[in-house]
């Protein structure tokens, strides 16, 4: 492989801090590599390369192929379908845009394209490419629901309530659609509304098998939040069973016991969620706090230092923690 070829069509590798929770686009369908500009024994190779998933070689056979074929929509769409599932969402960002100036991108290739500038922090550019899909296919719910995530994270609660109320609309059992439905509720102080959109979420979850522990949590934080203590500790330990190693369900845990005033297990569950994430700023700043009311203010300057690094490098990144 001619290295020229690659680094000339794509920037070097970027990997994008993940997106919570977010619905995985899925396997490269198999109609997508009914490229015409590739053989079929380079297809075979394609197939083979991405059923073991190792797409740095799929990435070196599309960007060469596209190199050859430069007025090829199919391949430069193929090549950022590759990428995305990679986990190298601006290049993706960078080759679809390429491709959308040979012709309008197809369904799939546009919701990569808004979840890739997702993935990598510009909410503002991935809201018109969801808006776009709404418009074009307004019985889909995941667009509606997306566009409500993103608007909430605007801070503009009421837009994103619209979002997700017809994205429940359009699918009732989409559990993720009630889940940002009760964010939506709660960010305007409707607590009662929100309670019964995360409860649903948990109900559908359970339905559906999905072991999913956000809605659980965010109820736990919700409870917090009214100072709801035993209610919360349950919807916290319901999110911990669905899944154990969950750093902000531990977070969330050792606040409850901190306000109960049950400092060890307090210190334990912060300490818990910083071990499963030594990137997480919350939990040391809870353990200062915990620290200073013990008087051991030389471990709490320590967890408050780490805190304020973390919290540095999480602004620097782009990285968006629950709430």
């Amino acid at each position: 492989m001619r290295a020229s070829v690659f680094s000339g069509l794509l920037l070097a590798a970027v990997h994008a801090q993940p997106v919570p929770e977010s619905p995985a686009p899925g396997d490269v369908p198999e109609s997508r590599l009914a490229v015409t500009e590739l053989a079929p024994a380079q297809r075979a190779s394609l197939r083979d390369a991405l059923r073991k998933h190792d797409y740095v070689l799929a990435e070196n056979m599309l960007a060469e192929a596209a190199a050859l074929h430069a007025k090829s929509q199919a391949l430069l769409l193929l090549l950022g379908d590759v990428l995305f599932l990679d986990g190298k969402q601006l290049n993706s960002i960078l080759v679809l845009k390429k491709a959308e100036l040979l012709g309008p991108l197809d369904e799939r290739s546009r919701y990569l394209l808004a979840l890739g500038y997702v993935s990598i922090g510009h909410r503002n550019l991935a809201i018109p490419e969801f808006e776009k899909l709404a418009a074009s296919h307004p019985s889909a719910a995941q667009y509606p629901y997306w566009l409500a995530r993103l608007m909430y994270r605007k801070t503009d609660f009421n837009q994103a309530l619209l979002y997700a109320k017809k994205a429940v609309q359009l699918d009732p059992s989409f559990a993720k659609a009630y889940d940002q439905l009760g964010l939506c509720y709660g960010g305007l102080g409707m607590d009662t509304e929100a309670i019964q959109s995360y409860r649903t979420a948990i109900q559908l979850s359970e339905q559906q098998a999905l072991r999913w522990p956000w809605p659980a949590l965010n109820l736990g934080t919700l409870y917090l939040r009214l100072n709801r203590l035993p209610e919360a500790e349950e919807a916290l330990s319901q999110s911990l069973i669905l899944t154990p190693n969950f750093p902000p369900a531990h977070f969330r845990l050792g606040q409850v016991f901190e306000k109960k005033g049950d400092l060890e297990r307090a210190v334990r569950e912060l300490q818990k969620s910083v071990e499963l994430d030594p990137t997480y700023p919350d939990p040391h700043y809870a353990l200062a706090r915990i620290y200073r009311r013990r008087k051991d203010n030389e471990a709490a300057d320590r967890e408050l230092k780490t805190f304020v690094e973390l919290r540095g490098a999480d602004t620097r990144k782009g990285t968006i923690r629950p709430d």
